[in-house]
C-alpha cells in the first residue's frame, strides 16, 4: 500500500460542493486562520468508515499523508494514528505520541486538533508528567496552544481538573478566538462534572476573560446565573 493508492481511494470520495462549503467554513481566505488550505469535500463520518480498510498501513504511508495539501488527507492520517494508538500499548503508544508532537505543523486547523489531541497526547500523559502540555501552552503556534488545552479533556473525563485549570489560566488572555473557544469548552466540561470547581476558577477571572471564552464556559449554567455572569463583566 502506497501513499498514492490511499490518496486515490480518498479522492474518489470527494465532492466539489462540499469542498467549496468547507473552504468557507474553515476560514481558508487570505489572512484567515486556515489560509491556503484545500479540501476534497469528504464528510468526517465517511473518512472514519475508511479507517478500518487502511488501519494496517505503515507509518511511512501515514506520515506521507501529513504532507498532503488536502485537509481531509491530513485528517485521515490523524484518524489512522488515533486508531493505532487505541489498539496499542507501551512503546508503540510512546512512538505514536512522539510522532504526533513532531508533526504538529501539519495539525493546522481546529478540527484536526480536536480529533486527535485528547485521544493521543492527553491519553498518553494520563499517568505521566504533564510538563509537555505547559510547553505547548507557551508556544507561538496557535495549534500547539490549542493542543495543550484540548489534550486535557482526557484528564477531565477522569475528574482530574488541575492541569486543565492551570493551562486555562495560562491561556486566559490569549489573543486568538480559537483559543478562547477551546478554553471555554474545557472549562464547561469541568463544570459538567463539578460545577463548584469551575465557579471557583471563574470567580477571580470571569470579569476579564474574553467574552467568547466566558460564554462557552457558562453555556450550561441556568439562564439567570448565566445572565449575571455576562452582565457583571467590566
Amino acid at each position: 500500500m502506497s501513499v498514492r493508492s490511499i490518496q486515490k481511494s480518498l479522492r474518489e470520495l470527494g465532492d466539489a460542493d462540499i469542498a467549496s462549503q468547507s473552504q468557507r467554513f474553515f476560514k481558508t481566505g487570505k489572512g484567515e486562520y486556515g489560509e491556503g488550505d484545500r479540501f476534497l469535500g469528504i464528510r468526517v463520518p465517511i473518512l472514519r468508515k475508511r479507517v478500518r480498510e487502511f488501519r494496517n498501513v505503515s507509518y511511512k504511508e501515514i506520515l506521507g499523508l501529513f504532507h498532503s495539501p488536502y485537509h481531509e488527507e491530513r485528517l485521515f492520517a490523524l484518524l489512522l494514528l488515533v486508531d493505532r494508538f487505541e489498539r496499542s500499548d507501551g512503546s508503540e503508544r510512546l512512538k505514536i505520541y512522539q510522532l504526533y508532537l513532531s508533526y504538529t505543523r501539519y495539525i493546522n486547523n481546529w478540527d484536526l486538533v480536536d480529533s486527535s489531541a485528547s485521544q493521543i497526547v492527553g491519553t498518553y500523559l494520563i499517568d505521566k508528567d504533564r510538563q509537555p502540555l505547559y510547553e505547548l501552552a507557551g508556544s507561538s503556534s496557535l495549534w500547539e496552544r490549542r493542543i495543550s488545552i484540548i489534550a486535557t479533556f482526557s484528564f477531565i473525563r477522569n475528574h482530574d481538573f488541575l492541569d486543565a485549570l492551570n493551562i486555562a489560566d495560562i491561556l486566559v488572555n490569549d489573543e486568538q478566538d480559537l483559543i478562547h473557544k477551546a478554553v471555554g469548552w474545557m472549562l464547561r466540561e469541568v463544570g459538567n462534572r463539578d460545577p463548584e470547581v469551575e465557579k471557583e476558577f471563574l470567580k477571580s477571572r470571569y470579569r476579564d476573560m474574553p467574552r467568547t471564552m466566558l460564554r462557552y464556559a457558562i453555556e450550561r449554567f441556568p439562564e439567570p446565573e448565566r445572565k449575571r455572569y455576562l452582565q457583571s463583566r467590566v
